[in-house]
């Protein structure tokens, strides 16, 4: 049991780079538009696809949307009303798992199994599931067990700009991997200052300036 939680993107980027989880902690992260847009269009999964009131509700949701956004919102449409998706019985449910000592939002819950779905603002990729969503699947099948009494052994990844619903059933390497990273969260919550892993991401790191800018230690980020 621990008494405080982590959220499972911040387990994720733990599982990236644990100095990632560093800064983002004291570095707000605002909602990028594009998920904003993948997000919206996921309420309506599973029903017939109206492009123009789902972009008044985004310009509702995201007053300051980017407008350029229109030409790939309408592809991402399209391609997820070709694509097979089911409707949603809830959105937007809390869960957490005392266990691992995680928390986070499933964004789409299902009467069968797979009994959740998240959604994705990324292209999927040309086979399989990213090791991120991975990480996210194997930690939210803790806590919707744990949350909502659903045996869960699976999750779906709906990469929304492919149109593409995939179901991801989390292996034995990724729940080794999602302890490595529940654990590395745990230990920087806690106030320890993480080194630098042997190969970083840097360069698709969205913090690469703010931690660059420091050569020798974290500790001068406190």
């Amino acid at each position: 049991m621990h008494e405080s939680t982590i959220s499972v993107s911040g387990v994720v980027s733990c599982h990236r780079c644990p100095v990632r989880f560093f800064l983002e902690r004291s570095i707000p992260v605002e909602e990028s538009h594009r998920y904003t847009v993948a997000k919206q269009i996921s309420y309506h999964l599973g029903r017939s696809l109206e492009p123009s009131p789902i972009w008044e509700e985004i310009r509702t949701v995201s007053p300051s949307i980017d407008t350029d956004l229109g030409g790939e919102f309408l592809e991402w449409v399209e391609k997820c009303a070709e694509g097979s998706f089911r409707k949603a019985a809830e959105h937007d449910v809390p869960v957490k798992s005392a266990r691992l000592g995680v928390h986070g939002v499933v964004d789409r819950v299902f009467a069968e199994e797979p009994f959740f779905a998240i959604v994705r603002s990324s292209q999927a990729p040309p086979a399989g599931i990213y090791t991120a969503d991975r990480i996210r699947i194997a930690c939210l099948t803790a806590c919707v067990e744990e949350t909502l009494g659903l045996k869960a052994v699976s999750g779906v990844v709906e990469y929304i700009p492919s149109g593409i619903a995939r179901v991801c059933i989390p292996q034995p390497r990724d729940r080794r991997a999602t302890l490595r990273a529940v654990r590395a969260a745990h230990r920087v919550a806690a106030g320890e200052i993480p080194d630098r892993p042997h190969n970083p991401p840097c360069e698709i790191c969205h913090l690469s300036a703010v931690c660059n800018a420091e050569p020798t230690t974290l500790a001068g980020l406190l």
